[in-house]
């Protein structure tokens, strides 16, 4: 059986066999001795996106006392779902996040535990998924946005919207009506000031 350790676009952890492209966490939220997950979905407010390899070190998922291994289909994904880059195994993603965020949202020599403070604001209401209004028509959303409409979710490239599955993402024809917006508007920002973020390769 997989273990209930997949973040989708809203937020949920989910089980399927299907990894994804990145790693990350939100803090202790599973038992190791089960490894099955606790009650609540986040211990910490930095919810961090991290590489899947780094230095050749590997940790078995769920498996001590220590952060809980969750996973992302891509960076799109994870952002949608109130993450940001880890600052120690991404870094210069990290920096770059940061110095896009500085831009698009006006401000100066923020620091990561500013940035969750603010996104932690975004991504939840009363313990769920935080949506917000569309700022701008879908076709303007800078590419890497993520939209929810009804129980799908969309990602926004050049201006036109993939269905998000497991496994990746469909093209569809037509154009989606009366979405809300996933992606937290400082993210949104950070997107719409030139931060490019890695997406899984079925949306090229």
């Amino acid at each position: 059986m997989p273990l209930q350790n997949r973040v989708t676009p809203t937020g949920d952890i989910i089980a399927t066999p299907h990894r994804g492209m990145f790693t990350g966490n939100r803090g202790i939220i599973h038992d190791p001795a089960t490894k099955t997950l606790l009650k609540k979905r986040w211990s910490s407010p930095a919810w961090i996106t991290c590489l899947c390899e780094f230095r050749g070190w590997r940790r078995p998922v769920m498996g001590r006392r220590s952060w809980t291994e969750l996973f992302f289909l891509d960076e799109a994904t994870a952002f949608a779902a109130g993450h940001r880059p880890c600052f120690f195994c991404r870094r210069g993603d990290a920096t770059r996040f940061r110095a896009a965020w500085e831009e698009g949202n006006g401000v100066k020599n923020i620091r990561a535990r500013e940035i969750d403070a603010v996104l932690h604001g975004e991504r939840l209401e009363r313990g769920k998924k935080r949506l917000h209004p569309l700022p701008v028509p879908v076709a303007r959303l800078p590419d890497g946005a993520m939209v929810q409409q009804g129980e799908e979710s969309f990602l926004i490239v050049q201006g036109r919207a993939l269905r998000w599955s497991m496994d990746g993402y469909r093209k569809m024809e037509g154009a989606v009506v009366d979405v809300v917006l996933l992606t937290p508007p400082s993210t949104l920002r950070v997107l719409g000031a030139g931060y490019q973020p890695v997406l899984h390769p079925t949306a090229s």
